[in-house]
């Protein structure tokens, strides 16, 4: 019998305007219930979840220990918020542009190139960001 794995919501999906939040929620809930797949489980804390971690102030286990006690998404960023860093709307514009843009003829270009290679999808001219290859990338499992 094979292993049931779910996808984690697209990077793109928002929150009160934060972007990829609730992406970062759904890894930490399928983690937690064995149903993410383990290609996920090593970025677990780290980049974009990391981004989004110290974007809002907060340190990752923190976040996940909120989400896993039961709280929805809304209830884990309200969390966040009371407890990490008071942001104004320039800097929500500002960090929204970073993650939608990341990976895009910036410090990560190369990496994504080599990304890209790695999962067969090097002939895809249409992704040139991190988000544009996470959604193609989770289309393959």
């Amino acid at each position: 019998m094979s292993q049931s794995f779910e996808v984690p919501r697209s990077p793109r999906d928002e929150i009160d305007g934060v972007i990829y939040f609730p992406r970062l929620c759904d890894k930490v809930r399928l983690h937690a219930s064995g149903k993410l797949h383990p290609k996920y489980h090593d970025n677990l804390g780290s980049g974009m979840d990391l981004w989004t971690c110290q974007f809002l102030g907060v340190e990752y286990p923190a976040l996940a220990e909120q989400i896993l006690s039961g709280k929805s998404d809304s209830e884990a960023l309200a969390w966040a918020q009371e407890n990490g860093v008071s942001r104004g709307t320039p800097e929500f514009t500002w960090w929204t542009s970073f993650m939608r843009t990341r990976g895009f003829r910036d410090d990560l270009a190369e990496r994504l190139i080599q990304r890209k290679a790695e999962s067969g999808l090097q002939d895809r001219h249409d992704i040139v960001t991190f988000m544009d290859y996470i959604e193609a990338d989770d289309r393959l499992h």
